[in-house]
C-alpha cells in the first residue's frame, strides 16, 4: 500500500513520532514487589518501533495496587527502575509514555501493601473476583468510601507520580488512565459513584475529579505531556450508562480540551464483545477534542488505514497483537501473518509468554 497513513511520521504538540501504530497500555504482572526489572525493559525494548508505546497501568499510590504484581511509580526506588526501561526505549529510537492507573475500589486487600486500604468514591463494591498470589482467586470487597482528605491525597499522588515520571524515569509523557472502570471511571459513573457532595450527584460534580487530576497534572508537566484514556459506554468492571452518559462525555471532553491534554485515546472494545461505543459519540469527541484522537479496539491494518484516511483519528493503538509480535510494526508494513498469544501466560510472572516471542 504505497499511500499508507500508518506508517507516516507524525507531529503535533508534544510528540514528533516516527509512524502512527501506538502499543496500547497493556497490563502484564511482572513486576515483582511493584518495582520494574530488566525483564520489562528488554519487554519494552522489544517493541520500541511502535510510533508511541503506553506502558501498562502503573499506580501513582500504594492504595492503587489492586492487582499482583502490577508496578507503582510513587516512590525513588520504582522511578529509578522505571528509567531503565525508558532508557532502554530511547535506545532503539522509540518514545514511550505511562499510564498512571489507580484502580481505586478493583483490588483486593492481599494484593495492597502494609498499612494500604482499598477506597473507592463510595462504598460500593466492583463485581466478581480478582487473583492474590497469597490466596488465588478472591471476592473483590467493597472499598472504604474516600474522604474529602482522601481525595485530595489521591489527586495529589497523580501530581507526584507524573514529576517523578518525567523528572526521575525519563517518560515523554502520562497517561491518565479514566477508563474501565478504575479510579476516575469510578467518579464518573453512577454504578460506583453515589456521593451527594461536589465530587458526585450531578455531571459537574461527577467529572470534577477527571478534571482536576487532569489540570493539576497538567500545570505540574505541561500539557504536551499529559493525555487522557477514556471509555464512553463502557462496562468492564461493572460500569454501567445513564441517562446522562453522553452529556457527561461532552462536559469531560470539552473540560479536558480546554486544559490542552496532549491526546485523548478512546477504548472501544465491542470487538471483545462489550458494548459498541457508538459512532455519534466518537464524533463528538472528535469534534470538541482539539488535540491528538488515538483510536482503539481491535484494528488490523486495512481498518485502521481506512479510519485514519477518513480522519476518524490520528493515531492507531494495538494490544492483543503487540503481546505476541514484538515486531508488529514491520509485520503490519509488510502484511506478514500474525502470531497469537498464548493468554494463559498473559499475566504469570517471569519471560515465557512475554519476552520470549519471535519476531518474522
Amino acid at each position: 500500500m504505497s499511500d499508507s497513513i500508518l506508517f507516516k511520521p507524525y507531529k503535533s504538540r508534544g510528540f514528533d513520532l516516527t509512524n502512527r501504530v501506538v502499543m496500547a497500555p497493556l497490563t502484564r504482572c511482572r513486576a515483582i514487589g511493584n518495582v520494574p526489572n530488566a525483564l520489562m525493559a528488554e519487554y519494552y525494548s522489544q517493541r520500541a518501533s511502535a510510533g508511541l508505546l503506553i506502558a501498562e497501568g502503573t499506580s501513582p499510590a500504594p492504595e492503587g495496587l489492586g492487582y499482583a504484581r502490577i508496578p507503582g511509580l510513587f516512590s525513588q526506588e520504582q522511578a529509578e527502575a522505571w528509567k531503565t526501561v525508558t532508557d532502554a526505549v530511547h535506545a532503539k529510537g522509540g518514545k514511550i509514555v505511562v499510564q498512571l492507573m489507580h484502580c481505586g475500589r478493583v483490588g483486593h486487600p492481599a494484593n495492597l501493601p502494609e498499612g494500604a486500604r482499598l477506597l473507592g468514591p463510595s462504598a460500593v463494591a466492583a463485581p466478581g473476583q480478582m487473583y492474590t498470589d497469597s490466596d488465588g482467586m478472591q471476592d473483590i470487597p467493597a472499598p472504604e468510601a474516600m474522604t474529602e482528605d482522601e481525595i485530595e491525597t489521591a489527586i495529589e499522588s497523580y501530581v507526584h507520580a507524573s514529576k517523578l515520571a518525567i523528572e526521575v524515569a525519563g517518560f515523554d509523557g502520562v497517561e491518565l488512565h479514566g477508563a474501565n472502570g478504575y479510579l476516575i471511571d469510578q467518579f464518573l459513573n453512577t454504578a460506583s459513584n453515589q456521593r451527594t457532595d461536589g465530587w458526585g450527584g450531578d455531571i459537574t460534580g461527577r467529572i470534577q475529579f477527571a478534571l482536576e487530576v487532569a489540570r493539576r497534572t497538567t500545570a505540574a508537566i505541561g500539557a504536551q505531556r499529559v493525555g487522557m484514556r477514556i471509555s464512553p459506554f463502557g462496562a468492564f468492571n461493572g460500569m454501567a450508562p445513564d441517562p446522562e452518559h453522553f452529556a457527561l462525555y461532552e462536559a469531560l471532553v470539552t473540560g479536558l480540551n480546554g486544559l490542552g491534554l496532549a491526546y485523548i485515546h478512546v477504548v472501544d472494545h465491542s470487538s471483545m464483545g462489550t458494548p459498541a461505543v457508538g459512532p455519534e459519540i466518537k464524533a463528538m469527541i472528535r469534534d470538541r477534542f482539539k488535540g491528538t484522537y488515538i483510536l482503539s479496539g481491535g484494528y488490523d491494518r486495512k481498518r485502521a488505514e481506512a479510519d485514519l484516511r477518513e480522519g476518524k483519528g490520528d493515531l492507531v493503538a494495538f494490544g492483543r497483537p503487540f503481546i505476541s509480535n514484538p515486531d508488529l510494526v514491520a509485520r503490519l508494513k509488510n502484511n506478514l501473518e500474525l502470531a497469537a498469544p498464548n493468554m494463559d501466560l498473559a499475566y504469570t510472572p517471569g519471560s515465557a509468554g512475554y519476552t520470549d516471542y519471535p519476531t518474522a
